[in-house]
């Protein structure tokens, strides 16, 4: 084995309802609601997949304990993260527990969102809505990042964000600014917002790094192949479940690099950004890979074309069910932050997981 290039991923699965009468046969995932009996061992060799082995919890040490020294202690650092609880998400005078899955509503205020909305008559009004149908913040975008989509200028994004989030964070709201611009950055975070939600993962702007180091504030790094115009162009990839996290793991060491405090830290496999229909369906399918980054997950797979094209190619705004399905999945996978446009719906179904769980989770 050429263990110098040789690297083990480590997928939980295996879910149980409740870890009652398992002792030392489960572990808890990321502090949260979901638990997990088997791990997936992921050998892979310069990013080529050798192998995969399921191990139950209780003999995962034993296991590692075989392996070479500089494999077995990279393996004991992302088991020790995939168990370590999220520390909250505090974002100005609100505190968002990351213990169980929370809603991040999306507001764009831009007329050419793939989803619509943008058009709205109230984009205020529609963001109170959605904070008192059980949001925990709001994602306030100003520029489309639909496959195809130009560049906005940033003053025009300014313009069109700075006035939404300075009268919700006015009234107490959580506010995130979803955009790639650090001069948008900047305006937003002045005007009340929080957190950068940036699909570029700080890559398309020299400035943004310095801009989230400087500002001490948290930032959400996505994934993405290529960029708005030219992503969907034949997306490829040698394993897209080990490029993701390879690519996720620099980009989470870069921006530490830069100055970014690894604790204000969010990933985002990103969905529908430069992948395929079966991209997409395996990074979903493997979402609870992603824990072992350290860092709370973020997913947003809300009206995404791979719901149309699981549905008779249905359009965007006919995507709820598919969205709602999608949701769920990411919380039993203990995803921390579900970016949804439809948030009453998915607000109930997380209450019908959080029943469930509440339920496993309370000894008769």
């Amino acid at each position: 084995m050429n263990s110098v290039a040789d690297r083990l991923y480590l997928r939980p699965t295996g879910f149980v309802d409740a870890p009652f009468g398992y002792d030392g046969q489960v572990l808890r995932l990321a502090g949260g609601m979901c638990f997990f009996a088997c791990v997936e061992l992921i050998h892979a060799r310069s990013g080529d997949r050798l192998s995969q082995t399921l191990v139950p919890v209780e003999a995962l040490e034993s296991h590692i304990a075989s392996l070479p020294a500089d494999m077995a202690e990279p393996a004991r650092a992302t088991l020790a993260r995939l168990t370590a609880a999220r520390p909250p998400l505090k974002l100005g005078q609100r505190t968002i527990p990351l213990d169980q899955p929370q809603v991040m509503a999306i507001l764009n205020v831009t007329p050419d969102s793939f989803s619509g909305g943008g058009e709205h008559p109230d984009p205020v009004g529609l963001g109170l809505d959605m904070l008192r149908a059980g949001a925990a913040l709001i994602d306030v975008g100003g520029e489309s990042t639909r496959p195809g989509a130009r560049p906005v200028w940033e003053g025009d994004e300014i313009a069109r964000v700075q006035p939404v989030i300075e009268t919700l964070a006015r009234g107490g709201a959580a506010i995130s600014v979803d955009t790639r611009k650090a001069a948008v950055m900047e305006a937003a975070l002045d005007a009340g917002a929080s957190l950068v939600n940036d699909v570029s993962a700080l890559m398309w702007d020299d400035r943004a790094s310095a801009v989230v180091a400087a500002r001490g504030c948290p930032v959400v790094l996505m994934h993405h192949q290529g960029t708005p115009e030219t992503m969907q162009q034949d997306p490829r990839y040698d394993d897209v479940l080990i490029d993701v996290y390879d690519w996720l793991e620099a980009r989470i060491d870069a921006a530490v690099a830069a100055g970014v405090d690894r604790a204000n830290i969010l990933v985002d496999p990103g969905i529908g950004f430069g992948k395929t229909l079966r991209h997409n369906l395996t990074l979903l399918n493997n979402l609870s890979l992603f824990h072992g980054l350290g860092c709370p997950l973020v997913l947003g797979a809300s009206r995404k074309r791979m719901i149309g094209a699981l549905s008779a190619e249905a359009p965007a705004d006919q995507r709820l069910g598919g969205s709602v399905a999608l949701a769920t999945l990411a919380a039993a996978q203990g995803v921390q932050l579900l970016r949804v446009h439809d948030v009453g719906e998915t607000i109930q179904a997380l209450r019908i997981w959080r029943g469930l769980r509440d339920e496993a989770l309370s000894p008769i």
